[in-house]
């Protein structure tokens, strides 16, 4: 692959996993309700879970769902009603959990699996996949898009929790946090608008 398309890339891979998105947003609720350590787990599930799925499509996965789009197709509509369930959850959070709370942030394997169904996730793994492997290095290009993911997307998506553990203190106002809430899950909603059209 030559430098230039790496670092295309590059590009690609840090924009669509800075973007807002449903993983996006759930970081930022999870950074303000949790803290950022409680959520290091959530993002590693994220980058892991991602890089998986973005080989399994780059290994034959994309092949089926273009082939049979009913499963595309079944797999955007559970990973809505899953973002639907998430973002009740999060507009109905009152407090600001200190971990002694039964509330408890989402955990690696939940956030990897999570992935399996987010719509966002699987346009991002199919447009990077159809545009940065050539069918003559097909394997090496594949793993080259893999790489790039693995190296800016736990970083990119870190920052969402980061801000909204910045933003913690300020949230501890019970009416604030309420209505911080509520946006989060109306934004988590409406992230779905534009993948299940």
């Amino acid at each position: 692959m030559p430098l230039e398309t790496f670092l295309a890339l590059i590009l690609f891979a840090f924009t669509t996993s800075i973007t807002p998105g449903p993983n996006n947003m759930m970081l930022f609720a999870s950074g303000v309700n949790f803290g950022f350590t409680r959520t290091i787990p959530h993002m590693l599930g994220i980058g892991v879970g991602f890089f998986t799925l973005l080989l399994a499509v780059g290994f034959g996965l994309g092949a089926l769902l273009h082939t049979v789009p009913l499963v595309y197709t079944i797999l955007k509509f559970a990973g809505g009603a899953y973002l639907v369930w998430i973002a009740w959850k999060i507009g109905t959070s009152r407090s600001l959990s200190d971990g002694k709370t039964g509330a408890q942030p989402m955990t690696f394997l939940s956030a990897a699996a999570f992935q399996w169904v987010n719509p966002k996730a699987w346009v991002m793994a199919v447009t990077a996949m159809a545009t940065y492997t050539n069918p003559d290095y097909y394997l090496f290009t594949v793993l080259m898009v893999g790489l790039a993911f693995a190296l800016v997307n736990v970083p990119s998506v870190s920052t969402w929790a980061g801000f909204g553990s910045a933003l913690r203190e300020w949230l501890s106002v019970p009416v604030r946090l309420k209505w911080f809430n509520i946006t989060m899950a109306l934004l988590l909603v409406a992230s779905l608008w534009p993948m299940l059209r």
